[in-house]
């Protein structure tokens, strides 16, 4: 899972695939990173633990990292959460091998629309509650395909 600085969206998708991952007994190897170098070693945004943990989603042992190119090694599928982000993380791809595993992950519930998960980093507690509903939803549809 990638955002801009690993402390809203991605972590919150991670915790959230994590959760329901373990709830299925699925063994993935989830992860979230940062196209940024802001927030490296930094915890997630206190509003959005805070919003996780309402929804029973514990976020408070991740730590932000920036995302690298040995992600592409690392990981099968890179859900990325705007076009923004795409961008920047097929920007540092070697191959199509690498292209091919960095796709939107609203494309998943929204085929090919390319909506973006809105940041909620600048607004209220509601922005928080809705990129969680939005991320909640996309994880249940690749659960559903990893199942």
């Amino acid at each position: 899972m990638v955002c801009l600085g690993n402390i809203c969206r991605s972590p919150l998708a991670e915790g959230i695939l994590r959760k329901k991952a373990e709830e299925f007994k699925l063994n993935l190897f989830i992860d979230s990173a940062g196209t940024s170098n802001y927030h490296i070693g930094e915890h997630p945004d206190k509003r959005t633990i805070k919003n996780a943990f309402t929804h029973n989603v514990d976020l408070s042992k991740l730590k932000a990292r920036q995302f690298s190119v040995a992600d592409f090694d690392n990981f099968d599928i890179i859900f990325v959460m705007d076009a923004s982000n795409y961008s920047d993380v097929i920007s540092l791809a070697r191959n199509d091998n690498d292209r091919n595993k960095v796709e939107l992950l609203l494309d998943r519930v929204y085929p090919k629309a390319g909506i973006a998960v809105p940041d909620p980093y600048f607004g209220g507690e509601e922005g928080f509650e809705n990129v969680f509903t939005i991320l909640d939803k996309a994880c249940d549809v690749v659960i559903s395909t990893l199942k």
